[in-house]
Formats: C-alpha cells, structure tokens, sequence
C-alpha cells in the first residue's frame, strides 16, 4: 500500500499575507484615484495644506534615510533608522499617508487610509518578520531592543559584531556601510518625494484648473 502524505495546510493568516503584498500596490492606486477626486471637489484648505508638513517632510526623510540604509535580502540592517523602529519604511509611509489625509481635510480618504494600511501592512510586516527570523539568527535579539514600529526615543546599542549581526552571504555589491545614495537610488526612493510633490501640486491646484476648464467651457 502505497501512503500519500497530505499537503501542508496554509493558515488563513499566511493566505493573507501573500494575498496582502499582491493588491498593496493596486490598493495604493485606487487610494490615490480616490485622493484625487477629493481633490476635485473640496476646495484647497491652505492652513491644512502647511500644517501637513509637519508629518509629510518627516515622513519623507525616514524613508529616504531607510533606503539608503537597508541591504534588502542580504542583511540585518541594525543601524540609522532601523536603531529606532524596525520598519522605519512603514512608518514614514504611514506619517506620509497622515499629512495627506490632514491636508486633504477628509475624513472619507483618512479612514480609507487608516483600514487599507491595518489590513495590508500589519500582515505583511508579519510576514517579513517571519522571513528575517529564519534568515538572520540574530533576529528576535534584535527584536527585544527595537520596536516593531514605533521608535524608541534613542538609538538602541546594537552589536554589528556578535549574534545580532550574523556573517552576510557573498554579494556582489561595494555599497558601504551607513547612509548610501546609491542603495537610495537603486530602491529608487525618490519616487516617494515626486509623489508626495505631484499630491501638492492636486491639492493646491486641480479643483482651480477643473473650474477653469469649466467656465471655459460654457
């Protein structure tokens, strides 16, 4: 008698998390066409509009600062932001997402925002974690001295030399350590500072030139 063993179950959380990195991308888009057409239809709210620097410019500079910090794949990045919060990319995309729903003054695109970035960033960040702990044994050391996402308040004093830091595998890479504007154009962060510009230009002037094409019209 010949016996078969039964395929691993998938949990429904790990159906999710794949399910969560295949739409986030699609999800941001609707967001975004959802933004706009807020935009369309409310007029600009200047004191809104420069208030939600305060989160956006922050937000901005903790993902730049993370990109060109991060070896993706190849290393447990354990310093710059990643001393802080251990997914700084995240956060400064959550601080982005904040100013704009701020700017927009918009309680249909801050909720929207709020769900979509709780049911696709909280299982994929569980997800990366899962893969990190795997890779890297240094993982859950560094785990109980950095926050998963809200910063500490200092840096956490890191050892790059024992456990926390296992031996990276061969890369064919001369990129240094610390902050490397190479490593920040190869992931090509700067698309974040044109989105967020592009959102600005929408919010101050969009619902204007709709108007105006309007009146032209008639």
């Amino acid at each position: 008698m010949t016996s078969h063993s039964a395929p691993p179950k998938v949990r429904p959380t790990q159906s999710w998390q794949r399910i969560a990195r295949r739409i986030r991308v699609p999800l941001g888009f609707l967001t975004a066409a959802l933004y706009l057409a807020e935009c369309a239809r409310r007029e600009p709210h200047y004191a809104a509009i420069a208030w939600s620097m305060a989160l956006v410019l922050p937000g901005l500079a903790l993902r730049a600062s993370a990109s060109g910090t991060v070896k993706k794949n190849r290393e447990l990045t354990v310093t710059g932001p990643y001393a802080y919060t251990r997914n700084p990319l995240y956060l400064g995309s959550a601080l982005i997402a904040a100013g704009f729903a701020l700017a927009l003054s918009s309680w249909i695109v801050a909720l929207a925002v709020a769900l979509g970035f709780a049911a696709i960033y909280i299982p994929v960040i569980a997800g990366e974690e899962q893969f990190l702990r795997t890779t890297f044994p240094g993982f859950d050391a560094y785990c109980r001295q950095v926050p998963r996402f809200f910063p500490r308040l200092t840096p956490a004093k890191l050892n790059q030399n024992n456990d926390l830091q296992p031996p990276a595998p061969p890369v064919t890479s001369d990129a240094p350590s610390g902050f490397s504007l190479m490593l920040y154009r190869k992931h090509r962060e700067y698309n974040s500072a044109l989105g967020a510009a592009l959102l600005y230009l929408s919010l101050l002037l969009l619902r204007p030139v709709l108007e105006h094409l309007l009146h032209a019209m008639r």
